[in-house]
């Protein structure tokens, strides 16, 4: 599958009767490849399906999708945060300044309630050197992150001009331009250094990355050997980072 990209547009200084410089865009490609595949396969026995109060074949279904999902996020989540730009990670990021410290190997960035807010937006701040739109931008954040902001000052809704706070409605939403998401499928390490269990966590911008996923088979087929149902799915995808500089990789861990 063929992406393409949004090109660069130059802007220049206007002269009055200058003439003016049109510019022929060229927009790039990127080739995203679905060369991953991920299946389920499950026997209901016909004797169990009659004896439950319950559909099997449907629930089983039901869990094997959401254990699909799972899957999936676990391999991109686990894998992207690497294909950012250099400017956007490590312990002196932003393209501009280098001021920013997004941890690294051995110096992961210590996260408590007390600067968490400080923290994202750094981050913020980091794709802000790249130029990167404020709109579309997100953040994935591990549960225990998602924890730390709930009893940050987000929890005074007065504080943040909010009706309710975060703590009463549970709802992170947008913090700092980022639309915030919470998965529990992203990547851990155990920091050599610190040996404290450390997160790769990625933000960024829409046109970071492109992903296509597409279930390809699903069937249902009589049991040869036993009485029953065989079911079994296939899903196939791919995923592509395609421009680096719109996404950035944080380091982290709990703050002891």
């Amino acid at each position: 599958m063929m992406i393409r990209t949004t090109p660069s547009i130059t802007i220049r200084d206007y002269e009055i009767g200058g003439g003016l410089n049109y510019e022929k865009p060229t927009s790039d490609k990127v080739e995203l490849h679905i060369d991953k595949a991920k299946y389920f396969a499950f026997e209901v026995n016909d004797v169990d399906e009659y004896q439950a109060d319950i559909k099997l074949m449907d629930n089983w279904s039901d869990d094997a999708g959401q254990q699909m999902k799972i899957a999936i996020d676990k391999v991109i989540l686990g894998d992207v945060f690497a294909d950012a730009a250099a400017e956007n990670a490590g312990a002196g990021a932003g393209k501009e300044s280098g001021g920013y410290d997004m941890g690294a190997a051995g110096a992961p960035v210590s996260i408590s309630k007390t600067n968490i807010l400080d923290v994202l937006v750094d981050c913020g701040s980091v794709l802000d050197e790249q130029n990167v739109p404020d709109d579309a931008r997100w953040i994935v954040l591990p549960a225990w992150m998602n924890g730390m902001l709930k009893k940050s000052d987000l929890r005074d809704a007065s504080a943040m001009g909010d009706n309710q706070s975060v703590f009463r409605n549970g709802k992170v939403g947008m913090l700092d331009r980022f639309d915030v998401y919470i998965s529990n499928n992203m990547s851990k390490v155990t920091d050599a250094t610190t040996t404290r269990q450390a997160t790769n966590v990625i933000f960024g911008h829409k046109k970071a990355l492109t992903f296509a996923s597409q279930m390809t088979k699903m069937e249902n087929l009589p049991n040869p050997t036993d009485f029953g149902q065989l079911v079994r799915g296939l899903n196939v995808f791919g995923y592509e980072v395609i421009d680096p500089n719109a996404m950035g990789h944080l380091y982290a861990e709990r703050a002891a």
